[in-house]
């Protein structure tokens, strides 16, 4: 008898879920996405001519990445990245650049050439966050916490108070650097998972410290070609892949889940996992299984897509500019939920260094800029926003940007949200205190025997890699779930 399995969503984490459990032939597992294509998040967007990712740019934890496809039966030689030297700049208001390198000694050389005096900080901060990063992640993004007592372990409670958990990130920053704008450059990368540097646990600090432990990566081609991978390694394998599907309902009886109903037919699976933006999962359950649970989500991103007929000179494909109140500008997304007026701004040129993303002698440009989440902004006026943002990357670093651009999309967190994003968030649920770790949904979330969950609100959290150790553990639970159950039959000894 195969173990039949359905999973409702194909972004990245179903996706790597499917790979996983399908190296063993005894599992029959069936894929529902109700969009026309898999990956979620993670695909492209273009036309005829220019190709770039529609989501996540940064490469980052590369070693857990591919371990975790190689594990799956992905070689790493089918993905080739191209690591990012400097990792990227960021380029304040009043003029000055920062170059970020892996290389610690250059690191340092370079903050002490833009922020005098802040170096030994900048050494203490490696030192620190070297040893927090091997704790952190063997006790809380490799592990999970279906049972709750594991997490408040006196072994844990340890450990976090010594990662300081009870501070955000922007609080421990100040302990390493006296500038505020150097405590803005290493506090930023909550931002990569919708966070706000002063509301985000301390715990994602070490974010910004595994780009020098771990590098910048880029995936030639653009991160979704991943998706291209996963999608023919896993119909070579036989697993059914159904798009336009929509999952309308589980059944659920005597607390185990019998089925789902998509597109109006019934369809009968031992095991269910569930890949949807998870506080919106709710509405696929029946009333009484219903957790009614209100989160608060991620940040929003407007976001411009553009092809040029030019390829600009910088040092890193990657680029922030950091705007003239970076702490009004996240007041502005986080606490007053207004579009910001002097907002920072993050670049993606990949084009200067991969040639298969545009005609010869032209070029991509992907624009993001941290906004609210949720459905209280008027978005019809998103054209003339981007048109403002362009004007400001001309006067920042993209002279003559406007009259470069052949090709151009925008998009708001109004379609993200008609995409099935929670609130148009678009990281999932916001990494605060009470939505990380223990607190975050589980990947046996609702109680029910048979139903699980991974994705970007599921706990370890967000980012592509880190989805992918969420799936890894969804599976290694998966696996275990089943043999307890079938040892409780008096199936197996």
């Amino acid at each position: 008898m195969k173990q039949k399995i359905g999973i409702v969503g194909g972004g990245v984490g179903g996706l790597v879920t499917a790979l996983l459990l399908s190296k063993d032939p005894k599992k029959e597992i069936t894929i529902y996405e109700k969009s026309n294509s898999f990956g979620g998040r993670l695909r492209f967007t273009g036309n005829e001519d220019f190709r770039i990712d529609e989501g996540p740019t940064i490469v980052l934890l590369p070693d857990m990445l591919l371990s975790i496809l190689e594990e799956g039966g992905i070689s790493k030689k089918r993905l080739p990245l191209i690591e990012c030297d400097p990792l990227y700049s960021v380029e304040y208001s009043n003029g000055d650049s920062l170059l970020k390198y892996r290389d610690i000694q250059k690191q340092k050389e370079e903050i002490e050439r833009v922020f005098p005096g802040d170096g030994e900080g900048f050494e203490r901060f490696i030192k620190d966050m070297r040893w927090r990063f091997v704790r952190g992640q063997q006790q809380f993004i490799k592990q999970n916490f279906v049972e709750k007592k594991q997490f408040f372990s006196p072994k844990n409670l340890q450990t976090l108070v010594k990662l300081k958990a009870f501070l955000h990130v922007k609080q421990l920053m100040k302990q390493y650097f006296k500038h505020e704008e150097l405590q803005h450059t290493y506090a930023l990368q909550t931002l990569y998972i919708g966070g706000h540097p002063s509301e985000s646990p301390a715990l994602y600090s070490l974010v910004s410290y595994s780009e020098h432990e771990h590098g910048i990566w880029y995936l030639k081609g653009g991160y979704a070609s991943l998706i291209d991978i996963l999608e023919a390694e896993l119909k070579q394998r036989g697993v059914k892949m159904l798009t336009n599907a929509n999952v309308e309902q589980l059944s659920i009886q005597d607390n185990h889940c019998d089925g789902l109903q998509m597109n109006g037919e019934w369809h009968d699976f031992d095991d269910v996992v569930l890949n949807g933006d998870f506080p919106l999962m709710d509405d696929l359950l029946p009333e009484e299984q219903k957790q009614n649970k209100s989160y608060t989500p991620s940040s929003g991103c407007l976001l411009i897509y553009m092809g040029l007929t030019r390829n600009y000179t910088q040092s890193s494909i990657h680029r922030f500019f950091i705007g003239d109140d970076f702490e009004k500008h996240m007041k502005d997304v986080f606490q007053h939920r207004k579009v910001p007026v002097d907002p920072s701004i993050y670049t993606f040129h990949p084009s200067i260094i991969d040639d298969t993303l545009a005609p010869p002698g032209k070029g991509v440009l992907y624009t993001l800029v941290p906004v609210p989440s949720g459905s209280h902004i008027d978005w019809s006026c998103k054209e003339e926003y981007a048109e403002y943002i362009i004007r400001k990357l001309e006067e920042k670093g993209y002279p003559s940007l406007r009259d470069s651009i052949e090709w151009m999309k925008v998009k708001s967190p109004q379609e993200s949200m008609q995409e099935g994003l929670y609130q148009g968030g678009s990281f999932g649920i916001a990494p605060t205190l009470f939505q990380s770790g223990v607190f975050r949904p589980q990947l046996k979330p609702f109680g029910i025997e048979n139903v699980y969950a991974v994705g970007a609100s599921i706990h370890p959290g967000g980012g592509v890699p880190i989805v992918m150790q969420g799936a890894k553990m969804l599976s290694d639970y998966m696996n275990q779930d089943v043999y307890m159950t079938l040892q409780k039959r008096g199936n197996v000894t």
